[in-house]
């Protein structure tokens, strides 16, 4: 069941206390406050509250964000294994999608990657951190490699890439990490947020892009970001949900919870054979499938009743995708199940 203080924070918020109650709200300056005042506890910088743009969580974000930056024929570069929907929503603006493929076992952010990737065409690059499907942290040397790459290639190209940073999952992270946003290294970072996974409500589309105090000309930004939010079919979360942000800030799904079940689940599978990546944050582990084929692995669990995600959406052949917000009674009847299914698989090779 959704947080309750989500649910309070809807019904107190949706009382009208005047005629103008749900008329358009384009920003509601008491929740924009909230949100600056938060983003300057955790990133150092000092955003203001006209720097937060509300937005139908990252997914309109991200669109809004790029309606704003992109024209035809730009690139923007994304990192795989991505989101499901960074390349279509790209190739959408008429821009063209450049992949830049991250390296197994730790998927690490590779800034020479990223740098044979630019051209004088390159107007953004999407930075996902914490990191959708693998649960990477970018860590401090990480970002900073990436932010020479991009001012120096800025510079050569004579204007400035703009990194979209799609911070999700900044507030799912586990054994006592400090997420770095990649605003905090780099200038001309737009911040990207949703409420909906620290809240697990991902229906209550409400989210935010945050423009960098260290931009130029960020009331020019400002105004072109709302206007491409305004023709983009009103990518602006609803009234209600823009002043419950006020309350909504503060609050969380049970962290603790989640990773005491991350650590259930990669022990009971490590220890009847499975390879998996152990995520730093995010609530997702992948799971290397004992066949090649990660359609069928997923199948044969699908008919014992344990549903997870086939690797191969997310660009991660070979892999599935669980998901720890299965319940603990879920996990407890599927975790035989993994066992025995794998074991069918394989056969005798099984030891």
């Amino acid at each position: 069941m959704p947080v309750g203080g989500l649910v309070d924070a809807i019904r107190h918020h949706a009382i009208p206390q005047d005629k103008d109650w749900f008329a358009y709200t384009v920003h509601n300056h008491a929740a924009a406050e909230a949100v600056a005042t938060s983003l300057v506890s955790r990133t150092g910088l000092p955003f203001e509250s006209d720097d937060v743009r509300f937005a139908p969580g990252t997914f309109g974000a991200l669109s809004a964000a790029m309606r704003t930056l992109v024209d035809d024929e730009d690139e923007v570069i994304f990192l795989s294994p991505p989101w499901f929907f960074y390349e279509s929503m790209i190739a959408v603006l008429g821009a063209r999608p450049v992949r830049v493929t991250l390296r197994a076992p730790r998927f690490g952010l590779d800034a020479e990657a990223v740098r044979r990737a630019i051209s004088s065409r390159t107007r953004a690059i999407i930075v996902n951190s914490p990191h959708n499907p693998t649960g990477r942290v970018y860590d401090r040397e990480e970002l900073e490699a990436l932010a020479v790459v991009l001012a120096d290639e800025s510079a050569r190209h004579g204007r400035p890439i703009v990194l979209l940073s799609d911070e999700s999952y900044n507030r799912i992270l586990f054994d006592g990490r400090v997420f770095l946003s990649p605003a905090a290294i780099y200038p001309h970072t737009l911040v990207l947020y949703t409420y909906g996974k620290q809240l697990l409500a991902p229906g209550e589309r409400v989210g935010y892009i945050a423009i960098s105090p260290r931009i130029d000309d960020r009331t020019g930004l400002r105004d072109a970001i709302r206007f491409a939010q305004i023709v983009g079919s009103w990518q602006i979360p609803n009234a209600t949900l823009q002043r419950a942000v006020v309350d909504l800030e503060g609050l969380s799904i049970d962290l603790a919870a989640l990773e005491r079940r991350r650590d259930r689940m990669a022990a009971a599978l490590t220890s009847v054979g499975y390879e998996l990546i152990v995520p730093d944050a995010t609530f997702y582990m992948m799971v290397r499938s004992p066949i090649e084929d990660d359609r069928a692995f997923a199948d044969l669990l699908a008919r014992r009743d344990v549903f997870v995600g086939p690797g191969h959406l997310f660009e991660m052949p070979g892999f599935i995708r669980l998901s720890l917000t299965a319940n603990d009674e879920m996990v407890t009847r599927a975790l035989p199940v993994f066992a025995e299914v794998r074991k069918r698989c394989l056969g005798d090779r099984v030891s």
